[in-house]
Order: C-alpha cells, then sequence, then structure tokens
C-alpha cells in the first residue's frame, strides 16, 4: 500500500504532485535543490546548475485562464498573459492556499533513486538526499519526477563544423538573460523556436544587426489572436478537436495551414518545410514586423563556421559575426536515477506509459510528471497527470499488461510520427490526451448528460474554449467553484 510518496522538485508540476497526493491522504516530501519554489518560473541573474533557466523577459505563452491550477484561477485583475515574476507570485499563493510548503524540503538536493532489494514486492525506493553537505537515505513507497526538462542543455557542436575556430563568443540560449552587453554587436541566434525568436527579437534593439538561422522554419503565431482575444481561447476548443477528426486529412491540413498562415511566411523566409506538420509553433507578436524593419534577417542553416565569419547553405556569407547564441533546446537526463534506463529504456529515448509511467516497472510506483508538449499549457496537464498517477499508485486506476502499455506507447508513437513529423518528440494532442486522462479516472465532462441538465455550460465547454475547470466539474477532486469559473471565463478574459 503506497503511502509516502517522495516528490522531485518544486516547481509548478512539483506543487501539482505533492497537492494531489495530499489530496488522496497520502504524505508528500517534495525536495527542492534551489532556495525556493517555482522552478523554471524562479527568475535568477545567473543560471544555476541542475535547474532550468529563462531570461528575464519571459512572458507566458498560453493565457491566465487556459494555464491556471484548475481550482485556483489567476486573479480577476491579472493580465491575459503573465510575466515570469507575476507567475511566480502565483505559484507562492497555490503553494500557501493549499498548505503545500510545510511539505517542500528546500536546498536538498536528490542525489540518488533507486529501487530496494525487494521492490518487487514492496515497490519501494531509496531516495538519496543531500543537504548542507550531509546525505541522507530515506524509504519512500512511491516517486513522483517534476524536475522538468528544461535543464540540460543541447550544444550541437559536431553538427557545426569550424566553430572550434570562430573567434567569437557563442553560448546557449540557457546562459542569456538580457540585452544590453551586446549592444552595437552582430548576433546570430541559430534555433528558430520560442526562446530564440524571443532572444533575436529582444537583441533587435539594442544589437547593430541579428541573423536567426533556421533550419526548417516555423509557423509563428501571435498571441492577440481574433478580435484581440487569447490565441488558445478560440482556437484550444473542443469544436475544433472534433472537426480535426471527422475531417479528410487533406482537408484538416488545408484548415491547419489556414489558420496559421495569417500572414505569408514564405515571403518572411519561415514558412515550415513540413506545412501541415503539428509540431510546436513560435509564439511571437513582434518577430515579422521585425523582419519587416529588418532589424531581423533570417538565414537558413549554417554550413560552416569560420574565423569571423559565417557561411549558410544557400551558398550566403555573413562576416564580422561578434556572438553566436545557440537556442537548441534541451536534452532529457534523470542523473539522480539509478539506472536511467527505467524512464528512457528504449535507444535511449524516454519510454512512458501515457507520457507518465515506465511500463516495465514490477510495481507501477513511479511517475514521471510534466515531459510532455502539446498546443495547450503545462500546469493544467501536470495536475491532470498527477492525480491519475497518485490512483495508479493507490490501486484505483488499473494497468493492462507491460506488452500491453508498450504496444500503446508504439500506437502513439506512429500517430506522432504522422503528425508531428517526429517520433521522439514530447508533443501530444493537447484536448485527446487530457481527456483520455480524466475518462481514467472519471472527471472527464460529460457532454450528454450535461446537455439535458445544463446546456448553458454544456455550449460553453464544448464551443468554447478547454480551460482546465472543466477537469474539477465532477468526480474525485471535483471543485465547487467549477462551473462559475467556467461561465465568467470570458469576463475574465476581457478585463
Amino acid at each position: 500500500m503506497v503511502r509516502r510518496v517522495a516528490v522531485v522538485g518544486a516547481g509548478a508540476s512539483g506543487l501539482a504532485a505533492t497537492k494531489s497526493c495530499l489530496d488522496e491522504g497520502l504524505e508528500a516530501t517534495c525536495f527542492e535543490q534551489s532556495e525556493d519554489i517555482g522552478g523554471l518560473w524562479r527568475y535568477t541573474d545567473q543560471a544555476e546548475e541542475g535547474r532550468a533557466s529563462i531570461y528575464r523577459t519571459v512572458f507566458t505563452n498560453s493565457c491566465k485562464e487556459m494555464m491556471c491550477y484548475p481550482d485556483f484561477p489567476f486573479p480577476d485583475n491579472h493580465p491575459n498573459y503573465i510575466h515570469n515574476a507575476r507567475l511566480q507570485q502565483y505559484i507562492r499563493k497555490y503553494a500557501e492556499h493549499f498548505d503545500l510548503l510545510q511539505h517542500i524540503r528546500l536546498k536538498t538536493l536528490v542525489t540518488k533513486i533507486k529501487k530496494r532489494p525487494d521492490f518487487s514486492v514492496t515497490g519501494q525506493w531509496e531516495v538519496v538526499t543531500k543537504r548542507d553537505g550531509k546525505e541522507e537515505t530515506t524509504v519512500f513507497d512511491a516517486v513522483m519526477v517534476c524536475s522538468g526538462h528544461h535543464v540540460y542543455p543541447n550544444l550541437p557542436i559536431a553538427d557545426f563544423p569550424g566553430i572550434q575556430k570562430f573567434k567569437g563568443h557563442y553560448f546557449h540560449s540557457r546562459e542569456y538573460k538580457e540585452p544590453e552587453k551586446f549592444r552595437g554587436k552582430k548576433v546570430l541566434v541559430i534555433g528558430l523556436g520560442n526562446s530564440g525568436s524571443d532572444i533575436a527579437v529582444e537583441l533587435s534593439a539594442v544589437a547593430s544587426q541579428v541573423y536567426l538561422s533556421s533550419r526548417s522554419g516555423s509557423w509563428v503565431m501571435s498571441r492577440v489572436w481574433e478580435k484581440g482575444y487569447p490565441w488558445d481561447m478560440l482556437l484550444v476548443t473542443r469544436f475544433r478537436a472534433w472537426l480535426e477528426s471527422i475531417l479528410p486529412t487533406a482537408l484538416s491540413d488545408w484548415l491547419y495551414v489556414r489558420t496559421m498562415n495569417r500572414f505569408k511566411h514564405e515571403n518572411f523566409g519561415l514558412m515550415p518545410l513540413n506545412r501541415a506538420s503539428r509540431k510546436e509553433p513560435v509564439f511571437n507578436d513582434e518577430l515579422p514586423s521585425r523582419i519587416a524593419c529588418g532589424v531581423v534577417v533570417i538565414k537558413p542553416n549554417v554550413k560552416e563556421f569560420r574565423e569571423t565569419s559565417v557561411l549558410f547553405q544557400d551558398g550566403t556569407v555573413q562576416d564580422d559575426v561578434d556572438v553566436v547564441i545557440f537556442a537548441t533546446g534541451y536534452t532529457h537526463a534523470y542523473p539522480f536515477m539509478e539506472d536511467e534506463s527505467i524512464i528512457k529504456n528504449r535507444d535511449n529515448e524516454v519510454t512512458l506509459y501515457k507520457g507518465i509511467l515506465p511500463p516495465h516497472l514490477e510495481k507501477p510506483t513511479m511517475a514521471v510528471i510534466g515531459l510532455i508538449l502539446s498546443l495547450g499549457p503545462i500546469i493544467p496537464t501536470a495536475d491532470l497527470q498527477s492525480r491519475w498517477a497518485v490512483k495508479v499508485f493507490q490501486g484505483q486506476c488499473k494497468l493492462p499488461p507491460a506488452s500491453e502499455m508498450m504496444d500503446d506507447i508504439d500506437e502513439k508513437t506512429r500517430k506522432k510520427v504522422a503528425c508531428f513529423g517526429n517520433s521522439t518528440t514530447l508533443q501530444m494532442d493537447y484536448i485527446t490526451y487530457m481527456d483520455e486522462l480524466a475518462s481514467a479516472i472519471g472527471v472527464k465532462p460529460n457532454m450528454p448528460k450535461l446537455l439535458l441538465t445544463d446546456p448553458r455550460l454544456a455550449l460553453e465547454i464544448f464551443f468554447g474554449p478547454c480551460t482546465p475547470y472543466q477537469f474539477r466539474l465532477t468526480g474525485p477532486g471535483k471543485w465547487s467553484g467549477a462551473r462559475d469559473a467556467i461561465l465568467t471565463q470570458w469576463d475574465r478574459t476581457l478585463q
């Protein structure tokens, strides 16, 4: 019987995991290596070893109604998109409101997690932690890994011939904090993701010239969508998800491209190589205008670095480049796992049932929370993942045999290739994934029943945004304020 649970990391996902344990009467101990909670969203002037790092001006890409904890809305007077400092305050208020802080051990590094010798019988883990130079070993009945996937930078130096002889300065975007030190410089940013685009736009105000190199292009979306409303309030809806599911693939792809191509991406050098791929778009309201003003120049992939210049794949050469910033993403690593193959057990890639559970464990007492990407917000995703995982720990959600779990993983991998063009991506379709977890624990909205008993609510749930409150309407973990939150969500957005 699972009673004591170790939670690794006190970021947004770790707090959701801790609360889910407490809600079900379990004892949770959350270990956080830094001096405060918040994880990714806690800004520091210097990148810290072993934890995520953001730049000073990071804002959320999901709006406040979509990305809140489902039983703890943002205050009415908050803007629709949240600066990291304000989000950190919100996360702290969440922790205080649900009395989570007493269960968190700050400045405590998890150094090792290993199975107990009798794991096949008990499912227990030994968790070794270090604080003030002292090590401590504790036995837990289950472990929830909430360490995130923005910690270990991917710096693919081998893919860029000549980088060793480049005389300028180069570094990973993880080290970038603010633009002033780049005033008057020529800067090349490699990587057309959210970080690369944000950094390029920000630097364009002070640098003499910014070049943004992209290997395969990307859809660039605006946070401000039709009639000025947040993009996700209009696009992440059950109606759109249903429409996509019934349309022929060709028509669905056409509709997707038409939605995304609000300005002609090919004119800006941004068109994705695979137009219909649902890979994560870039959210940047300013990039097209920065390109139009000439202060950001889009370039293809780098072919070769020279001492002071860069040769691109199209044969063009850019001279006198001072700085190169690699916005090339992150790798997933679990240095505290004695056997990392528990999580990464096939071709050194993450292999998890429902994106959460290692399928080959003799006892299902480990969950990985928040290791997922979707065209949707991570906070409510982590909340629902945690609720499902705790039900599995308690035996209330029955798992199929390991072979069937692997078949499910394989089937979803095939769908990822078809949808996102990449089998190793962490991406999922948001509503499909949330409904799958919600159905398993009995909290998915019952649309036929709602149509009969509460048609106004049913219509808002189906045609309106798929806000997190929907997963607190009914069943275990029901929140009494969920209905009112759904019916007033547009009022808060407008405010």
